[in-house]
C-alpha cells in the first residue's frame, strides 16, 4: 500500500483534490487498492477551502508517508512551523510533491534550494524574488528533480499525479485512469502551461471545431480548403471567418499549433529533430527552424540543449 499524504494549507484550492481523483480512480481499476490517502494540517480539524466550507484534516503530527504533497492555497505567505514541520517530514518520504502555490511551502522549507521546479504562471515571479535559489522553469506542466515534483496550478496537477502513478503502476495503468477520467490525454511535463488554443479564444462553435481537428491532425497538410470542409464553408468565406474569430491568418495559427506540439515533443521525447519536424506536420527540419524563430525567437536546438543541459544536472 502506498500512502499519500495531502497537507491542507487554508484556504485551501480544490484543485488539489481533484488531483488526488487520479489516485481514487487508479484503486477503482485494481483488484486491491493501491494507495491510501489522507489529508492533513498543521493542527487537524476543519480546513477552510477557497470555496466557502472546509475540509476535515488530521494533525500532521510525525507520520511518516510514501508520498508527501502540498495543495495549493489561496496565497504565498507560509508560516514558520508549517516549512519547518513539512521539512521533517520529507526527510523519511520517498517521494514529495507540489501543486500550484504549495511549491511556496516546499521552497520555505529549503527543499527546493538548487532545484528544479515550477508553479502557476502567475506566481513565478514573486517565487523567483522570495527564493531565488530555486531553479525555475517557467514553461513547464510538472517538474521532477529527484525525488521532488511540483506541478503549475490547475489542470497541471492532474497531469503530474497521472505522471506519479506511470511511475508506480506503468504506462498502461495510468492510460487506463485518464481514459476513466475522460481525458484525451495525459499531457508531458514539458508541455507550455498557455496554449495557443487558449489564447485565440474563438467566438464561434464552427471555429473552435476547426482548431481541435487541427491540433488533432497536425501531421495532415491542413490547406485552407481542408480546413474549410471541417468548417462546411467555402474556402473564401471560411477565410475570413477564421481572420474575423481569431484576429489571425489560418497559415500562422497552424504555424504555432505546430510549434507548440513540437515544443512539447523536444522536451518529453528523445526523437531527433528530424522525427519530430515530420510528426508535427512540418515539411522539414529547416521550416521548423524557422518557424520556431518566428514564435519563441529561437531554434529548437536550442531548446533541446538546455532540456539535455537540466536533465543531466
Amino acid at each position: 500500500m502506498i500512502t499519500v499524504g495531502l497537507i491542507a494549507v487554508p484556504p485551501m484550492q480544490l484543485m488539489s483534490l481533484a488531483a488526488i481523483t487520479v489516485l481514487q480512480t487508479a484503486n477503482s481499476l485494481a483488484d486491491r487498492p493501491t494507495y491510501r490517502v489522507e489529508i492533513l494540517s498543521e493542527a487537524g480539524g476543519l480546513v477552510e477551502t477557497s470555496a466557502g466550507f472546509g475540509v476535515d484534516t488530521r494533525p500532521l503530527g510525525d507520520a511518516q508517508f510514501d508520498t508527501l504533497l502540498v495543495g495549493a492555497f489561496a496565497g504565498k505567505a507560509v508560516p514558520a512551523s508549517l516549512a519547518a514541520t513539512v521539512g521533517n517530514l520529507a526527510r523519511d518520504a520517498r517521494r514529495v510533491g507540489s501543486f500550484c502555490t504549495g511549491a511556496f511551502v516546499l521552497a520555505a522549507a529549503g527543499l527546493l534550494d538548487g532545484r528544479r521546479a515550477t508553479t502557476h504562471w502567475r506566481h513565478l515571479p514573486m517565487l523567483e524574488r522570495a527564493y531565488p535559489r530555486v531553479r525555475l522553469l517557467r514553461d513547464r506542466l510538472y517538474v521532477s528533480d529527484g525525488k521532488f515534483w511540483t506541478a503549475a496550478g490547475m489542470t497541471a496537477g492532474i497531469d503530474m499525479m497521472l505522471a506519479l502513478v506511470e511511475a508506480d503502476l506503468g504506462e498502461g495503468t495510468a492510460r487506463a485512469v485518464a481514459e476513466r477520467m475522460v481525458m484525451e490525454r495525459r499531457r508531458p511535463g514539458g508541455g507550455m502551461q498557455v496554449s495557443d488554443l487558449l489564447t485565440l479564444q474563438p467566438k464561434t462553435d464552427r471555429i473552435e471545431t476547426v482548431l481541435a481537428f487541427a491540433k488533432k491532425n497536425l501531421k495532415a497538410p491542413l490547406t485552407v480548403g481542408q480546413l474549410a470542409e471541417v468548417a462546411r464553408l467555402s474556402p473564401r468565406q471560411f477565410s475570413r471567418a477564421f481572420n474575423a474569430a481569431t484576429g489571425q491568418s489560418p497559415a500562422k495559427v497552424i504555424e504555432r499549433l505546430r510549434v507548440e506540439a513540437a515544443h512539447a515533443m523536444i522536451i518529453a521525447s528523445r526523437h531527433s529533430l528530424d522525427t519530430i519536424a515530420a510528426e508535427t506536420g512540418f515539411a522539414d527540419r529547416e521550416r521548423m527552424r524557422r518557424a520556431f524563430l518566428r514564435v519563441h525567437g529561437r531554434p529548437p536546438q536550442d531548446l533541446r540543449r538546455t532540456s539535455r543541459e537540466l536533465a543531466a544536472a
